[in-house]
């Protein structure tokens, strides 16, 4: 049975089941920030048993105002940190961020839905 997630404003829908099958496109690809807010960084910490100031230290970096999950880079791919490959998964997933409980319903994607289907096979024209 198909997992389809529809939201209002959005000229597609998306089956969460296609993510088994897409080898993290949407954790890994070209080079991009991954922001996360304050009480973000605070769960997260609080999931891998570190300090604030030690998870800051290992997995984030500053871009402007903002802090950024750090990426790896496999191949000529850049993938988020907590990515895993082994598993075609999130190291995070109860506890990711909001940038990434979002996608593929992102603003940017209104008007690049093209865009969106060449990164992310679970996407369904409505």
């Amino acid at each position: 049975m198909s997992n389809i997630i529809k939201k209002d404003g959005y000229k597609y829908a998306f089956n969460a089941d296609a993510c088994a099958s897409c080898e993290g496109r949407c954790c890994t690809g070209e080079s991009g920030y991954i922001f996360v807010t304050k009480k973000e960084i605070e769960n997260i910490s609080k999931l891998l048993n570190l300090s604030v100031n030690e998870f800051g230290v290992k997995y984030l970096y500053k871009k402007g105002y903002k802090y950024s999950i750090k990426e790896n880079i496999f191949g000529d791919s850049y993938e988020c940190v907590f990515y895993d490959r082994s598993n075609n998964g999130c190291k995070i997933y109860e506890e990711r961020p909001l940038q990434c409980r979002t996608f593929p319903f992102w603003d940017y994607y209104k008007s690049r839905v093209d865009e969106l289907k060449e990164e992310c096979p679970g996407i369904i024209d409505e």
